[in-house]
């Protein structure tokens, strides 16, 4: 064996133990239950400026390593939604629990109801706006991102933002404004 091979044998040998903890999966080593009507980590997270909606958070991404987080929300604000926006790392999946909406997910509109569900592609923009006077869904990030940092911080601001602030916190939080809000025909 020349030098060279034995070095890299040996350097290989030597790093191994040092990635492998790196490259070791997430062990997910305890079980809870997310109560109904609770949030789990945080409480109620009332929003502010996009829509007045409450989110519970059911699963944490900080419960997952980052893989995955769900959230239920509900929707307190006739008329009212997201601004168009793009999530550049998750794909998103909508689940209406109560109530009607509707998406838009790059040029395409949808009419979702009670029971029906949406999966909405990371890079692709989109947009949805409550129809029915409440409503309920169930949120679902994979991976989990920064969306829970982006609930927590809109309920503690103690003002209403403005477009321009709000636009800065989703970018603060791994998702970009790309258009207005969704308007009802």
């Amino acid at each position: 064996m020349n030098r060279n091979r034995f070095m890299t044998a040996l350097l290989s040998l030597a790093t191994t133990p040092v990635f492998a903890r790196f490259l070791k999966p997430f062990q997910r080593t305890r079980s809870f239950k997310a109560k109904a009507g609770e949030g789990r980590l945080h409480g109620h997270i009332q929003l502010k400026g996009v829509n007045a909606n409450v989110l519970d958070v059911k699963i944490s991404g900080s419960d997952t390593a980052g893989d995955l987080a769900i959230f239920e929300q509900t929707s307190l604000s006739p008329g009212k939604g997201t601004p168009l926006h793009v999530h550049p790392d998750q794909d998103e999946v909508f689940y209406v629990l109560d109530g009607k909406y509707v998406f838009q997910v790059g040029d395409e509109k949808y009419e979702l109801n009670v029971g029906e569900s949406i999966f909405l592609p990371r890079k692709v923009p989109h947009a949805w706006t409550q129809v029915a006077d409440k409503g309920k869904m169930m949120v679902i990030l994979q991976p989990a991102g920064k969306l829970e940092n982006f609930f927590v911080t809109m309920a503690a601001l103690d003002h209403e933002p403005s477009k321009e602030e709000v636009a800065k916190i989703f970018g603060a939080n791994q998702m970009q404004v790309v258009g207005p809000p969704l308007k009802l025909d």
